[in-house]
């Protein structure tokens, strides 16, 4: 089976057309795509919504180096080429996330129990380079927001991006989550967390305030005054 099955795809709009697809082939010759083409990998891993544990999604991210100490990495609810652009993830070193201030913080979390859990892999790459990324990424931070609540069967990406958090433990994530990932793309979890037993995270540990500092964190909009009155300085008047 090679679809997500546990959040089944729906969307709205009608299929693309034939002179949609030779449009976009003559631009794909003729455009450069330096960004995406910094895309060097890709990470399967699961998230919670950063206020309910109870709504959990496979997300899988496709990464490229800002520098060595940052990744940033697009996210879609499926690795196939109907898949549905859901989020995106900063990744940054120990060293970064110590500079942010308090209050940023809180909105990062660990990767530790996410790796040496085995439940943050890269399908498919011979074990020697996998170990070798992971131990790397296992002592890093991350950021995730998603755009797209495919739990909930939006056919469209309603609402406002929603913060997301990461596993801290073993009984959090959903069994069927997991079983469901395994079978689809091949993936032994418990072989993944026995290669990792040696791996450490941050060298000071993982920071109290990170994963939401203990605590749930929902992201809102609310209603403030438009301030209008006064045209931006640069502006010049223009009479017409």
């Amino acid at each position: 089976m090679s679809t997500n099955d546990t959040h089944p795809q729906v969307l709205d709009g009608e299929p693309t057309k034939t002179t949609t697809y030779l449009r976009d082939t003559a631009t794909a010759v003729i455009q450069s795509f330096t960004p995406i083409n910094k895309i060097h990998q890709h990470l399967c891993a699961f998230h919670f919504y950063s206020y309910d544990m109870t709504r959990q999604v496979e997300a899988h991210h496709y990464c490229g180096h800002v520098n060595e100490e940052m990744r940033q990495c697009l996210i879609y609810d499926r690795p196939e080429k109907k898949g549905r652009l859901i989020g995106l993830e900063y990744i940054i070193s120990e060293n970064l996330y110590l500079t942010l201030p308090d209050e940023e913080k809180i909105l990062w979390h660990s990767h530790l129990y996410e790796v040496k859990s085995g439940l943050l892999l890269l399908p498919n790459v011979p074990s020697p380079i996998h170990c070798k990324d992971m131990e790397l990424v296992c002592k890093t931070y991350g950021k995730v927001f998603h755009f797209w609540q495919v739990d909930k069967g939006h056919s469209l990406p309603y609402g406002i991006p929603q913060l997301m958090m990461s596993f801290t433990r073993d009984g959090q994530i959903y069994d069927h989550l997991v079983q469901s990932c395994a079978q689809r793309l091949g993936i032994d979890f418990e072989k993944e967390r026995k290669s990792r037993e040696y791996m450490t995270g941050p060298a000071h540990g993982i920071h109290p305030l990170a994963n939401g500092g203990g605590k749930g964190l929902e992201t809102r909009l609310r209603e403030v005054e438009l301030k209008h009155d006064a045209p931006p300085s640069s502006a010049t008047g223009v009479s017409v």
